[in-house]
């Protein structure tokens, strides 16, 4: 029978192990599937960065009653925590009670249902879950399921750097000198490589003035390190956020001291522009853009565009999302970045995260798809009300509450670029609104959902 079979969840990130929580409290049979090698890959990867949000909002309800119970103090809550410190004082200790119920080293490469494609109707929701795995020992499984959610995240897909939404011509040539993470300058051998030469960054949203602010804090000790901040939109506009507005101290100090960075001469601001391709020159690598603009050559690129969902292996599943933000159909009106500013995301639960597949679910990061600004509260409340649906508390499914820290400024759509009054140039005081990539607390930040998940 179904009920006899566990939930799969998908990534043993921050979301993921809440949703374990979730479950394990509601005496539903669990099972975790995480490719790597430990839980919180991916917030391992950028642990140099310190979240935004303090310590109140990072961990979940469930999970802290689980911890508590077998003696676990929770940390000071108006702490910022590093990605690390989180690992360490939260999500590692969490990994380890949920232990017998997460298999690592078990990459999820395709789910489907029983004996049925996408095609077939016949019988559909009474067929479990089929979930094809890869181990490490580069062999293929397959498991059951009664129902499937997915929180693996998006920091592995990250956006490339074409305009166009497709790799810039020559991009994929100089990996070595093109990344997608916030550099760690603590390390000796990254501060070398971004000492004393000219970094482009690429991208407007808090991962991208996490990066500014960290490169001026060096070309103020390193002679002839430059930055070059490229941004899409014809201004810099709301992109330095709201300031002392914003409800979280740390993520609008963070627009300041970005704004700082800029105002001291560090960073040379180019707008309007949209790549089309990386040029390897003797020069250093040069920047193309879709109206054949070539800027200065640079020895690094930071592409701190964004994250997108990785969809491909869930093909054979009939997924309702958003043509254009790749979210489920009912949550993207809701998030959708060209109408929402202030941060302001309406409360929602298991009822805007289903799909016409009954009992899958995408939850965490990816639940956003091409979404920004998702915080880690956004996910623990997602998979509450998932996990109250699937125990058959429709009640508590249904009573979702969730109220997150604006921006403070409601100027300006999310992504759109529209001509309008500069009010956040480096000349003036103005005011700024949201920021426009993800930045999860799965993701860098001097700040915050980022990757997201694993």
């Amino acid at each position: 029978m179904q009920q006899d079979l566990p939930v799969v969840v998908i990534g043993a990130g921050p979301t993921g192990l809440a949703a374990a929580s979730e479950l394990d409290r509601r005496g539903l049979p669990v099972l975790v599937l995480e490719r790597g090698d430990e839980a919180a890959t991916s917030v391992r990867e950028w642990a140099h960065v310190r979240l935004f949000s303090p310590w109140r909002d990072l961990t979940a309800p469930a999970a802290t009653a689980l911890l508590e119970a077998r003696g676990w103090q929770p940390p000071s809550e108006d702490i910022h925590p590093t990605g690390a410190e989180w690992v360490r004082d939260y999500l590692a200790p969490l990994a380890a009670e949920l232990a017998p119920v997460i298999r690592y080293r078990a990459r999820v490469v395709g789910v489907s249902r029983e004996g049925l494609d996408r095609v077939v109707d016949a019988d559909r929701a009474e067929r479990p879950f089929t979930l094809r795995l890869r181990t490490a020992a580069s062999l293929e499984e397959r498991i059951h399921a009664r129902a499937v959610i997915d929180a693996s995240g998006t920091w592995t897909t990250p956006n490339p750097l074409g305009a166009d939404g497709l790799p810039a011509s020559g991009e994929q040539s100089a990996p070595e000198r093109i990344g997608n993470r916030i550099p760690d300058l603590a390390q000796p051998d990254v501060r070398r490589r971004f000492s004393g030469g000219t970094t482009a960054v690429v991208g407007r949203g808090h991962s991208a003035l996490t990066a500014l602010v960290t490169l001026s804090e060096l070309a103020t000790e390193t002679p002839g390190t430059r930055i070059l901040w490229v941004l899409r939109r014809s201004s810099i506009g709301d992109a330095f956020g709201g300031g002392d507005d914003d409800q979280l101290a740390a993520r609008g100090a963070l627009g300041m001291r970005a704004r700082a960075a800029v105002d001291a001469g560090h960073v040379r601001v180019v707008t309007g522009f949209r790549t089309a391709e990386v040029r390897t020159t003797p020069r250093g690598l040069v920047l193309v853009g879709t109206d054949a603009q070539e800027l200065e050559p640079v020895h690094q690129i930071l592409n701190l565009t964004g994250f997108r969902p990785d969809l491909s292996w869930l093909n054979e599943l009939r997924l309702g999302l958003d043509p254009a933000l790749q979210a489920p159909v009912q949550l993207a009106p809701l998030i959708d970045p060209n109408v929402h500013s202030c941060g302001t995301v309406y409360p929602h639960g298991a009822a805007e995260l289903a799909h016409p597949e009954p009992g899958f679910y995408l939850a965490g990061m990816k639940s956003y798809g091409r979404a920004p600004t998702f915080l880690a509260l956004t996910g623990y409340e997602q998979v509450r009300s998932i996990a109250a649906e699937l125990a058959g508390d429709r009640a508590s499914a249904a009573r979702v509450e969730l109220t997150l820290p604006e921006t403070g400024v409601c100027s300006g759509s999310g992504i759109a670029d529209q001509p309008q009054a500069d009010t956040a140039s480096p000349a003036a005081g103005g005011s700024c609104g949201t920021g426009c990539d993800p930045s999860p607390e799965t993701q860098p930040l001097a700040g915050s959902t980022p990757p997201r998940n694993r």
